[in-house]
């Protein structure tokens, strides 16, 4: 396949997580914009990786360490969500007044 396939459908993801980071505001549909986006960034390393076809298969590597540290957001991420939830009985982005005085 044309790497320029798998570019376009990335750029696609990419935008459709920015959109929902931006106008989402439901903290775990936030959290789901990241992971969009960061799927994009996996599909275009794998991408690059199989076009350049290096040795080493650096891509894919990057792709791995990138899954890993999206599981790492997800998991932090979700249990901060839950504990706003729990004492604001909400989880909307724009009641999070947390640090203002």
């Amino acid at each position: 396949m044309i790497v320029n396939q798998f570019l376009i459908l990335a750029a696609l993801l990419f935008s459709l997580g920015i959109y929902g980071v931006l106008v989402r505001r439901n903290a775990v549909l936030v959290l789901l914009s990241i992971e969009l986006m960061l799927t994009a960034v996996n599909i275009n390393l794998v991408a690059f990786a199989q076009h350049v076809q290096d040795a080493l298969h650096s891509g894919q590597v990057f792709a791995l360490f990138v899954i890993t540290v999206a599981a790492a957001e997800v998991g932090v991420g979700l249990a901060i969500v839950l504990l706003i939830f729990r004492n604001r009985a909400s989880a909307n982005v724009d009641e999070l007044d947390l640090m203002k005085w």
